[in-house]
């Protein structure tokens, strides 16, 4: 009996010992890796597979799609094939074709020798900018204490313009340095440039000169542009704050200026520039992953090398050709034979400033590949200027931002335009307790250039902006987005209407997939440094010890950019007669019928060579996309790439209480007068609506500008009343129109606050039921009856200062 009791407590004593066994390695810090091993896994094989599908679909969709009128239009060659065999015309038909493309193909190659030639002499003068409108120079960086290649401009307005050099806003162009030299959105008379002066508004571009000062850093840049800015105040002292225009990489510069420089700016519009460069949507957005594929930042530190410190433009120019290679390598080229006889103006200005380089030094290069598009630095507020002494904090911005983003822009899409605001700030609520105005604007289909350079969309969405910024300043503080509406009048003309609609961080994470797979980067970035780092100790003495300026200059001589275009210039022999020949051939041009048959074979084969190489490219970037997520985004780079360290987490809205400004905002509820009080109302009324419409927008612009007491105010203190009752109304709602009796004193600056509050909304069918209850409350806690008529006249327009 004990022998059975001893062997019945050995085997509880055993699943005891086991179960505890299994609890540990279960709840074991080595199970816990693993688990998390394995479901990083699972996540990154669930990637790759929806890349694929999506590359895939997209694929056979583009092809399925363009595959019916491929076929319609081979069925309808055949056809116009066989009636003129019919007709006994086909050899005639085919001996015009031949002419006809004989003789485009002769203007065509002395159209490439004529745009060689230009590219040579354009090289040989320096790459000025290339600009549609006189200029004077102004600044120049190499005057300032802190030199660099920048030079402000005054553009100058042709003789049927009228600018209004006193009251009217400035506009400080900044074109993107990447590659090419200044002029993109200013060489033409449709562009920012040309709408800004026709609405009257004296125009400064900030160009630059091809090659950098010695030594030259990003945080030398940012000081010349901030001494241009206060020249052009100091030049217009009546003026509002001049508005600051960065197109591309100009805006992510522009945010750098106004964040080391918050009092200086105006309004800020930076149009396709991106910000957080590593964003995007799985199976879109190729561009993003060539760091990781090719390596890092010592790639541009070896190439800066070769350059004897100075990094190729040409470079840049040509990864962003690559991008789309059918459109570099061939379509460009087939539409410019079909359409050599109407586009020679038009292809020799483009290519002017396309075939314009400029060079960047390498502490420029380097800044740029770390924290934008390697680093992601700047899009998470952790980016440092000079010798990292001083942050760029994009919190410090004060200026309204305004975001131009596109869903055709396969260079900067939405994304990488937007996730920054989703990064740098809390929520909506820290925006608008900061007292910050963001509004951003998404088109449909827009490409990369043509944010800057269409002139329909400089027309409609940039007009917009231009004649809003007034509005947009006495905007309440908040996250929008300018919705632009196209209405038809009744005499043919197109007006816009333009609404701005207060958003949520979720709209803007809308724009973003599932994924967020911006975590790979971290890995990149990483290895990028060690790789940088084995690069200058080991290999970078022996290459600058090799390079000399001659090797320098031969190597950017020899640059498929610049040999490709040399090579069709005059210099080439056997091109030299072809400018006699091509004015021959314009006096006797026989062009062939619009309906030849060999026309639409002609551009059926186009079609065909476009979309293989279409094909190609999808296929090449497929691969590039599978093969990122397979090297960078593995359970073991996930820790690699994970820097140690504390986590932040996400402030709370209650938590931002605790910041003095704040505080001090909310202790002064009670306190303040008729200014605070209207304004108070308009912040409760465009939060409780969630959005304000232009003709409102003017409205309220004319009672802060036109008006007293609001005229009388200086523009920074009536911002700063502004922010204290945007955050009273957005942390105390309640308590914020209970106390607006003890703001205003007697019955008739009540009377006249509540008739404010019910003018700037506008006729009563327009409004929300949610605005009618809320003017009902105003006019309760104010004692004023309410008011059941539309209130059509300013109740302050005849008032007079004091």
């Amino acid at each position: 009996m004990s022998d059975s009791f001893q062997r019945s407590n050995l085997a509880q004593s055993m699943e005891a010992q086991r179960a505890e066994l299994e609890h540990a390695l279960t709840g074991s810090p080595f199970r816990i890796y693993a688990d998390r091993m394995g479901q990083q896994g699972a996540k990154t094989i669930n990637i790759l597979q929806v890349a694929w599908i999506l590359r895939v679909k997209r694929g056979c969709e583009m092809v399925f799609t363009r595959l019916p009128e491929l076929l319609a239009s081979g069925e309808r060659l055949a056809k116009d094939l066989r009636n003129l065999r019919d007709d006994g015309r086909l050899g005639v038909s085919w001996r015009e074709y031949i002419r006809d493309a004989g003789e485009r193909a002769i203007l065509l190659i002395d159209l490439l020798r004529e745009s060689g030639d230009l590219f040579l002499e354009h090289e040989a003068a320096g790459c000025p900018p290339v600009l549609f409108y006189e200029y004077e120079k102004i600044m120049d960086g190499r005057d300032l204490p802190v030199k660099s290649n920048f030079v402000l401009l005054r553009i100058i307005p042709s003789q049927d313009v009228s600018v209004d050099y006193s009251r009217r806003r400035p506009f400080v162009i900044i074109p993107p340095r990447a590659g090419h030299t200044a002029g993109v959105g200013a060489h033409e008379h449709d562009s920012q440039l040309g709408v800004a002066l026709r609405e009257g508004h004296p125009v400064y571009l900030v160009s630059f000169r091809r090659e950098p000062e010695q030594d030259q850093q990003l945080s030398d840049v940012a000081y010349a542009e901030a001494a241009f800015v206060r020249e052009v105040i100091r030049r217009h002292p009546r003026a509002p704050l001049p508005a600051i225009i960065g197109n591309c990489q100009a805006g992510w510069a522009t945010l750098v200026l106004a964040a080391t420089n918050p009092d200086l700016t105006g309004p800020i519009i930076i149009n396709g520039s991106p910000v957080t460069a590593v964003s995007g949507n799985i199976g879109d957005n190729t561009f993003r992953y060539i760091a990781g594929i090719f390596g890092g930042v010592w790639i541009p530190m070896l190439l800066c090398d070769l350059g004897q410190g100075m990094f190729d433009g040409a470079n840049l120019i040509h990864n962003f050709e690559m991008l789309n290679p059918e459109r570099r390598l061939f379509l460009k080229y087939a539409e410019l034979f079909r359409d050599v006889d109407t586009t020679r103006e038009s292809f020799l200005a483009t290519e002017k400033w396309w075939s314009s380089f400029c060079f960047l030094h390498e502490n420029e290069i380097c800044w740029i590949l770390e924290n934008l598009f390697i680093g992601n630095r700047l899009g998470k507020n952790m980016a440092y200027l000079g010798s990292g002494r001083q942050h760029v904090d994009l919190k410090q911005i004060r200026a309204p931002i305004i975001v131009f983003a596109s869903h055709g822009d396969t260079v900067t899409p939405p994304q990488q335009a937007l996730n920054w605001i989703t990064d740098v700030y809390e929520n909506e609520e820290e925006i608008r307790v900061r007292g910050q105005h963001i509004i951003y604007m998404v088109h449909d289909d827009i490409g990369h250039l043509g944010i800057f350079v269409s002139s329909k969309v400089v027309n409609r969405e940039f007009r917009q902006v231009a004649t809003t910024l007034e509005a947009i300043e006495a905007l309440m503080p908040g996250l929008y987005e300018m919705c632009i509406k196209d209405v038809q009048e009744h005499d043919g003309r197109k007006s816009f209407s333009v609404e701005l609609v207060e958003r949520s961080f979720k709209d803007i994470r809308a724009l973003n997939d599932n994924y967020r797979d911006e975590f790979p980067f971290g890995a990149v970035d990483r290895a990028s440094e060690l790789q940088a780092q084995i690069y200058h100790t080991i290999a970078r003495p022996f290459v600058r010890a090799a390079v000399t300026t001659f090797t320098a200059q031969a190597s950017r001589s020899v640059h498929p950019e610049r040999l490709s275009r040399a090579l069709m210039s005059s210099r080439n022999l056997m091109l030299a007669s072809f400018k006699s020949i091509s004015e021959q051939v314009r006096q006797s041009r026989a062009k062939a019928r619009v309906d030849n048959p060999f026309l639409l074979a002609e551009a059926l084969y186009v079609q065909h060579i476009a979309q293989a190489m279409i094909c190609w490219r999808d296929l090449r970037d497929m691969m590039y996309e599978l093969m990122f997520h397979s090297m960078w985004n593995t359970p073991l780079q996930h820790y690699f790439g994970d820097r140690y360290g504390v986590q932040a987490r996400q402030m709370t809205l209650e938590e931002l209480r605790s910041r003095p400004d704040v505080q001090f905002a909310l202790k002064m509820i009670a306190t303040g007068g008729f200014i605070e009080a209207v304004i108070r109302m308009m912040a409760l009324l465009v939060s409780d609506r969630g959005g304000i419409r232009r003709d409102r927008l003017d409205r309220w612009s004319r009672v802060l500008t036109q008006n007293e007491p609001f005229r009388s105010v200086p523009s920074n203190r009536l911002t700063t009343i502004t922010r204290q009752q945007t955050i009273i109304a957005t942390l105390e709602r309640e308590q914020a129109i209970e106390t607006l009796p003890l703001l205003l004193d007697d019955s008739e600056e009540r009377r006249r606050a509540y008739l404010v509050a019910r003018y700037v909304p506008g006729p009563i069918a327009e409004m929300s039921p949610n605005t009618i209850d809320l003017l009902g409350r105003f006019a309760q806690v104010l004692e004023q009856p309410p008011i059941t008529g539309d209130v059509t006249e300013n109740p302050l327009a005849e008032m007079k200062a004091e």
